[in-house]
């Protein structure tokens, strides 16, 4: 699918007001989001009325409206909102198939300027604006197709398939990371401590369902990056459970990309033709807590 050269959300900072443009396709998946589930600031401003054949949703509101705050430093006036995304609910209300969002906005205003002999009209002029995301990191688990190439559109699977998960995370102005995946569990409803539960990765990065008979599951190697990491799963369902739905929670770990993986930092997999299980990264010393089960808490 190509992508917009558009950004998804873009700012204008005006002499009295802002300017927010959300593209429908908010997440770049196709699949549009609807004007009724965005809003500006705490007071839940509403979009201008939308027009459904248009890609965009835009804002307009003046500086101090929508809930929005002023901070003054010795420099700059600095207008801060945030733009909410809040998915309604399907039509099952034990499942959910979209993750809220919000986006933090700024303006920045200068205080001070330049005055030259000649007569001055007093004006304000934008001297930048930013959508702040400084010092976050942004997780994501997502099932791609069968290249990798890009997100699976389905989550539909057969027994026998392979499920491609890709985990991820991404951030501004941080240290290189390494991403981990120290445990996943499948349950059968979205409570993830409910009973059934199949903790396929578990102890810290070890992926327990390789060590299972006939089964593909398994870090892929290489990472495509350091902050990227991939793996297979069969797919399975629990005996004596009617139900055709798998809910999956994971939970994703970084550490700096210098810190040679150890046995708190690691990716496990068990290798049949060795009989052993064998690290993505680093040495097989690192994997030995798999099968004993004493790996230490990562940190």
């Amino acid at each position: 699918r190509a992508l917009s050269p558009r950004p998804a959300v873009a700012v204008r900072c005006q002499e009295g007001q802002l300017a927010v443009t959300v593209r429908r396709d908010l997440f770049g998946t196709g699949r549009p989001v609807r004007a009724a589930e965005l809003s500006l600031g705490t007071a839940s401003c509403p979009p201008l009325a939308p027009n459904p054949a248009q890609a965009f949703v835009t804002f307009v509101a003046a500086l101090h409206e929508c809930g929005s705050t002023l901070q003054v430093t010795p420099d700059s006036l600095i207008y801060r909102t945030t733009l909410f995304y809040k998915p309604t609910r399907s039509g099952n209300p034990l499942i959910v198939r979209a993750t809220p969002a919000e986006v933090p906005i700024e303006c920045h205003y200068p205080r001070r300027s330049n005055v030259s002999s000649g007569a001055v009209r007093p004006t304000w002029a934008p001297f930048r604006s930013t959508v702040a995301a400084e010092e976050r990191l942004r997780f994501s688990l997502r099932l791609m197709d069968d290249d990798w190439s890009r997100e699976r559109l389905s989550n539909g699977f057969q027994l026998g398939d392979s499920l491609r998960f890709q985990a991820d995370v991404t951030s501004e102005g941080h240290v290189p990371l390494r991403l981990f995946v120290d445990r996943c569990v499948a349950t059968a409803s979205p409570d993830r401590s409910s009973s059934p539960r199949y903790a396929f990765i578990d102890l810290g990065g070890c992926l327990l369902d390789s060590r299972a008979e006939d089964t593909a599951s398994a870090f892929v190697s290489p990472r495509p990056r350091p902050e990227s990491l991939r793996f297979l799963l069969d797919a399975f369902k629990f005996a004596g459970d009617a139900g055709n739905l798998l809910y999956i929670s994971c939970h994703l770990r970084v550490s700096p990309a210098g810190e040679a993986p150890n046995s708190r930092n690691k990716a496990c997999s068990f290798s049949r033709a060795s009989g052993l299980w064998a690290p993505l990264e680093g040495t097989a010393a690192i994997c030995s807590c798999c099968d004993t089960g004493s790996c230490p808490s990562p940190a």
